[in-house]
């Protein structure tokens, strides 16, 4: 038999392990001949563009990959229609994969992805087809449920944790009263704006605020809490998700919000840091600054963390062992046992869980003003991001792997 892999949704800094993972115990395996990778995710599978990685790849390459950010094989923001209302997309997908005798399906990504491997499965049972699709969990956002965490999550955390601690030293060097903003992803939920709280570990008592979408967002109650540090620091950093909604009728969040969606009907919602810098601005008077972190937050590979690179590979290792054994419809998913000593163990959940469902930031874990994490949230984020890979560099840069297309 041979397989196929495919990554989809946002980069990651690890979702290329992951890939490696599915190639890697493919490799291995004697039941499989051939591991390919579909370009641009499902649209390969769909258009037949896809590649041989048991051919292209040497151990070389894998070493690169490792490190290498975003994804290798490219990827897609596609839909699957309802079987029911479209088959015809399922039928060019199936063709492709008889025509490469393809028996198993692996898709690396996030909520919607999820989605997409559940469709799958479902046509692939309903029409007596001995073809298995298995979800490989990715996402900086750590937003799918039932696992304990996602690979990614912790690079990301790790990527803007360091990032938030050089902006408070940047930031602290005046004495003038001062505010810097800085805004973080998280459509939905705010994981990765709360990962800043781990700076209390190394002392820091900035960022002063951390605002997550899960919580109502006050305008006037902001500008109080700004005031009122400044009679403590002149210096105050602010965390705040992009997902963040000004409700204030006094506010319009429709002046900094685009309007537009992606395929899956999210919508595009950068812009908060800058809308709060105005306003700022506008009613305190003071130095103002927003950042927004944008898309080095999810690749940035060369503060990746190693606990995450190597739960990412060892995930995909055990997408293809699930598929050898039978199973189909199934994601991988964390079980954390510990946190320190930090233990985890790899199981699997039905993909119909999990897919289109939100997993957000546990209430308990904010405070009751709802602009700061509290402490307990420390211990669920610490393991993710610890150790660092030895990044291999050419011409004093980081070499990435760029595949042939």
């Amino acid at each position: 038999m041979n397989i196929v892999v495919a990554q989809s949704g946002g980069p990651t800094c690890v979702i290329n392990a992951s890939m490696l993972g599915v190639f890697l115990k493919g490799r291995e395996s004697e039941k499989i001949e051939k591991v390919f990778g579909s370009l641009n995710g499902i649209e390969g599978l769909i258009n037949d563009n896809l590649v041989d990685l048991t051919a292209t790849l040497s151990d070389e390459d894998v070493e690169i990959i490792r490190q290498t950010p975003a994804t290798v094989l490219g990827s897609c923001r596609y839909k699957l229609p309802d079987m029911e209302k479209d088959s015809a997309v399922y039928e060019k997908i199936v063709k492709n994969m008889k025509a490469h005798n393809i028996s198993a399906f692996f898709y690396i990504g996030g909520n919607d992805s999820m989605d997409t491997v559940m469709k799958l499965s479902k046509y692939f049972g309903e029409n007596n087809l001995d073809i298995r699709a298995i979800g490989v969990p990715k996402t900086i956002d750590n937003d799918l449920v039932i696992t304990d965490h996602t690979p990614g999550f912790g690079s990301a955390a790790k990527y803007v944790t360091t990032t938030m601690q050089e902006i408070i030293r940047d930031s602290s060097v005046y004495s003038m009263p001062a505010v810097t903003i800085v805004e973080i992803m998280g459509r939905d939920t705010g994981w990765l704006t709360a990962s800043t709280s781990l700076l209390r570990v190394n002392g820091e008592k900035a960022p002063h605020l951390i605002y997550l979408p899960e919580r109502e967002f006050s305008v006037n109650e902001f500008l109080d809490d700004i005031r009122e540090l400044h009679k403590k620091t002149p210096s105050v950093i602010v965390a705040v998700s992009e997902g963040v909604e000004i409700t204030d009728e006094e506010f319009s969040g429709d002046d900094f919000r685009s309007g537009k969606v992606d395929n899956f009907g999210h919508k595009y919602i950068a812009g908060i840091g800058k809308a709060l810098e105005e306003i700022i601005t506008n009613k305190i008077g003071c130095k103002v600054r927003s950042i927004e972190l944008n898309v080095m937050q999810r690749c940035s590979s060369h503060l990746a963390s190693l606990q995450d690179i190597k739960e990412a590979e060892e995930v995909g290792r055990e997408a293809v062992c699930l598929a050898l054994s039978g199973f189909t419809g199934k994601t991988l998913v964390f079980n954390r046992v510990s946190n320190n000593p930090y233990k985890v163990e790899i199981s699997s959940a039905d993909v119909s869980k999990i897919a289109n469902q939100v997993k957000y930031f546990p209430a308990e874990w904010i405070n009751e003003k709802g602009n700061n994490i509290k402490d307990e949230a420390i211990e669920y984020f610490l393991p993710l991001i610890q150790g660092d890979l030895e990044i291999k560099k050419e011409n004093g840069l980081p070499k990435h792997y760029i595949i042939e297309k």
